[in-house]
């Protein structure tokens, strides 16, 4: 691989691409949005992993798609929102119906034989358009992308057949991602149709039988909330790096652990008006993100917007009973207006209910749902090492800190 750059153009957005937008005294309002159609109307909340997801997409009657002859979309058209979020992007790769833009997006064409359009997309997803659009916001609280600003974007880029080979490797990149993400919605899929049939004895494994007990929390478990370190005249009662760390409810995270870095520790000074617990204490969000429950991986001291399962006073599995209480919350916020709980009491808690199979079936349940999580956890790093990947690969190739090999750039 080699660095020179010498055989590399600047490319001008308002020299090198053709952009428009839909007027403003077109005046097309959301009153004119359609169910069905067949004229989409692309909008910036319909893009997906940088292209045009047709089936979020609305509809418009044939004299708005008609109406601007500069916004029907076309195949590798590049899309940029430009209010709101700006700064989105999507690729058209491909086009179902005819198709228009609302007024908050720009349609970017090439119209130059130096500039390759998906290479083009790739520079408006990169840190380099990211630096362009802060430096137009900075120390601005509007959020509008001006066409008379956009024009003046520019970069430098390599030769055409480069610039192909480039947008090849990330697009491969792209496709892997994409691929992998896909796995894991469907790993998370068959795990949460796996709870539901496990948890609620619907589905009952081999060699197991029997009725599960019908329990109120208040009789499985012996339960106390954490506290708030306010004694009279302290006021540094946290260390941002010594002492042992203090869980609030952003802690925990929604896989049932503790994320590993908390922003907050308990002083000396603080640890006798706090709620120490030991490490595989089960604790649980009973304010703001509730019904977040996790089996603590260290020593700490707790937050009195969480809940914590002192003892138990039955045979329990820990594992099982976090599923458990997890599907619990699940159908909990479905039955809840607007599908949020704002809050519950320890006293509300104690008379749910929750069925039980023997201490065996808890842990051989557990334990599957365990491996469930364990592999999607694996393929969630893959897929954050992967982006990592692409990210070191658009940053050295779109710079020409790297440049590739074997390209026939005459």
């Amino acid at each position: 691989m080699v660095s020179s750059k010498e055989d590399w153009q600047k490319i001008i957005i308002g020299n090198d691409t053709t952009l428009k937008a839909r007027i403003g005294w077109q005046g097309l309002t959301t009153n004119e949005y359609r169910d069905s159609g067949e004229y989409y109307l692309v909008t910036g909340t319909d893009f997906e992993n940088g292209l045009v997801n047709w089936d979020s997409c609305h509809f418009v009657d044939k004299y708005r798609y008609v109406q601007d002859k500069n916004i029907q979309l076309k195949v590798d058209d590049i899309l940029v929102t430009k209010d709101g979020t700006i700064g989105k992007v999507g690729f058209v790769e491909t086009i179902r119906l005819p198709s228009t833009l609302n007024s908050g997006v720009f349609v970017v064409r090439s119209n130059s034989d130096k500039l390759y359009a998906k290479y083009l997309y790739y520079i408006f997803v990169s840190k380099i358009f990211d630096d362009f659009l802060n430096k137009l916001t900075a120390g601005s609280t509007i959020s509008h992308l001006y066409q008379k600003d956009f024009l003046h974007f520019s970069f430098d880029a390599p030769p055409l057949q480069e610039q192909k080979a480039i947008a090849k490797a990330l697009s491969d990149t792209d496709a892997l991602l994409t691929s992998m993400q896909k796995l894991i919605t469907k790993k998370e899929s068959i795990k949460k149709a796996t709870m539901q049939q496990l948890l609620t004895g619907k589905k009952r494994l081999s060699g197991f039988s029997g009725e599960w007990e019908e329990k109120r929390l208040g009789d499985v478990g012996i339960f106390r909330r954490g506290s708030f370190p306010q004694p009279y005249g302290l006021t540094k009662w946290y260390d941002e790096i010594n002492g042992l760390p203090f869980i609030q409810v952003y802690d925990v995270d929604s896989n049932m652990k503790l994320k590993k870095d908390t922003k907050q520790h308990i002083s000396r000074l603080g640890e006798s008006w706090s709620v120490f617990v030991k490490k595989g204490t089960v604790i649980l969000t009973i304010q703001g993100s509730i019904g977040r429950i996790a089996i603590t991986q260290y020593d700490a001291y707790i937050d009195r917007t969480l809940l914590i399962f002192k003892s138990f006073l039955m045979p329990i599995d820990k594992v099982f009973f976090s599923y458990i209480i997890q599907e619990l919350f699940s159908i909990e916020k479905e039955k809840a207006a607007g599908g949020t709980i704002k809050t519950i009491t320890k006293e509300e808690l104690s008379s749910f209910k929750v069925y039980l199979p023997t201490l065996q079936e808890q842990k051989a349940i557990a334990q599957i749902l365990s491996d469930m999580d364990n592999e999607i956890e694996a393929l969630n790093k893959k897929l954050y090492k992967l982006k990592y990947i692409k990210d070191g690969m658009m940053s050295e190739l779109l710079t020409g800190k790297i440049r590739l090999k074997g390209v026939n750039n005459d």
